[in-house]
């Protein structure tokens, strides 16, 4: 598994970054490759630092960490949005947008940080003779800055995402409701690239991807201006605001490196994890809810936050497990959830789905609207961890595992039957698991001698001097 694994993300280099997919995603995405930094970090710290390195350099002024850095070689009608349609270096020239490479001009999930933190471990003495955190560092400040400073847009501490292609989870039933006060785009007015390489019945509708196509246009017609443009989709998300509080807290932890300051960025970790609590928590629901702050709140029930609470419970809503400092009794509820009817995991899925099983909007097959993805259960894994569930979380690795190579690193996967769905040789998915198949083998290193421990040679394709063994017992090396 580690060498077909290892094998994906060589086919999926292109020099300088990792494409998610070679057919259906032929840029570089945004938290696509965090993850598959995580993962590359045990094949090359080297090409692991240089996927995070690659995707900075594409920076906005403003801050922001656009959710696509296009390749120039690759044709315009291969993907849609395509750079002709966003524009960014002459729309976006107001907000900063980079002039030498042509990006999306929305954001994904900020993950980046703990992905940084995670590739420097795995590799002190390589990061400290490249200077790895000292250029990153200042970068991901920004990024974050950007969203606490820009993304504010219910006032009371979370960053909202404003087009349902920025938590992540683009084809939730959550963003239904949000959605359905968007006229959409006319259909003759955009070509999908996506059915060319995918099922029509697992990806978006028509209608759907009609509204995003508005949204993104509207926000490309206010030259991408977060206080000018009117956000007509404005919701705060758990999952979102989830890691982005993971990310402070590595930040933190990066600032001691470099003999900063990590105070501010516990601070606000601290501040995103009491307003997750106190403006997404859902007692009733047993997890973290989406807020919809441009819906009207229900008459004589309005809690005083702005917006409503989207009903639609997604696995977004458990992902603030990653929140070391939740309190004990939501982490317990949540733990309820997790093997509840909604959910199902450990009885009726072995991984965990996207969204509620019971939920109205329920399917098995398309995009993120049931389906299990590897990224998820990845989060969920270190989110079980993180709260001493250390049982539950070995299952779950194993599930994931099993499912990874039974699936020829699937996309995603049917719930129920584990069948593979979407794209094979998927970038995150062969990632995850050569850093699930390292805390393996970091655990299996505990009870062998250290003389018996033999370093894994590098893969084919891959320098000895960039190549580090997961099982390398050398100074430094940190364990996943």
């Amino acid at each position: 598994m580690h060498s077909a694994a290892c094998q994906v993300l060589r086919g999926n280099w292109t020099g300088t970054s990792t494409v998610p997919s070679r057919e259906l995603y032929p840029h570089q995405w945004s938290w696509d490759s965090a993850f598959i930094a995580i993962g590359l970090r045990h094949l090359s710290p080297v090409r692991a630092q240089q996927e995070i390195e690659t995707l900075l350099s594409a920076q906005w002024g403003d801050g922001r960490v656009p959710h696509i850095v296009f390749n120039r070689a690759v044709p315009l009608d291969a993907y849609f949005p395509s750079p002709d349609f966003w524009r960014s270096s002459t729309a976006g020239a107001d907000a900063g947008a980079p002039r030498g490479v042509e990006t999306s001009g929305v954001v994904q999930p900020p993950v980046h940080a703990l992905a940084a933190w995670l590739v420097y471990s795995a590799d002190p003495h390589t990061s400290h003779r490249r200077g790895f955190l000292d250029r990153v560092y200042p970068r991901l400040v920004a990024w974050h800055r950007y969203l606490a400073g820009h993304r504010d847009l219910g006032g009371h501490g979370l960053a909202a995402v404003v087009h349902p292609w920025e938590p992540g989870m683009d084809n939730s039933p959550c963003w239904d409701g949000p959605l359905e006060r968007i006229e959409p785009a006319a259909p003759g007015s955009f070509h999908r690239a996506d059915l060319v390489h995918g099922a029509a019945s697992d990806r978006p509708t028509d209608l759907d991807y009609g509204r995003y196509v508005r949204l993104a246009a509207e926000y490309r017609d206010h030259g991408y201006r977060d206080a000018e443009a009117p956000h007509s989709f404005a919701v705060e998300d758990p999952g979102f605001n989830a890691l982005f509080l993971a990310s402070e807290y590595a930040l933190a932890r990066i600032a001691e490196v470099l003999d900063g300051e990590p105070d501010p960025h516990r601070r606000r970790a601290a501040a995103l994890t009491e307003a997750l609590v106190e403006r997404l928590w859902s007692p009733e629901a047993g997890q973290f809810l989406c807020r919809d702050l441009r819906a009207e709140p229900d008459t004589g029930t309005g809690d005083g936050h702005g917006g409503r609470l989207v009903a639609e419970r997604s696995a977004a809503g458990l992902l603030p497990l990653l929140a070391p400092e939740l309190p004990r009794p939501v982490v317990e509820t949540l733990l309820r959830t997790v093997s509840g009817e909604h959910y199902g995991l450990g009885s009726l899925v072995r991984l965990l789905p996207s969204y509620d099983l019971c939920g109205t909007g329920f399917d098995r097959h398309r995009y993120w609207r049931g389906p299990a993805w590897f990224n998820v259960n990845w989060l969920l894994e270190r989110g079980l961890r993180q709260h001493g569930a250390h049982a539950r979380a070995d299952v779950l690795r194993a599930e994931v595992l099993h499912a990874a190579a039974a699936s020829r690193f699937a996309e995603y996967l049917d719930p129920y039957t584990g069948q593979g769905r979407g794209a094979v040789d998927f970038g995150w998915t062969a990632a995850l698991t050569l850093d699930l198949l390292a805390q393996e083998t970091a655990t299996d290193r505990a009870s062998v001698p250290a003389a018996d421990r033999a370093s894994v040679p590098a893969p084919a394709g891959v320098p000895a001097s960039e190549y580090v063994s997961a099982s390398a017992n050398r100074p430094g090396y940190v364990a996943p």
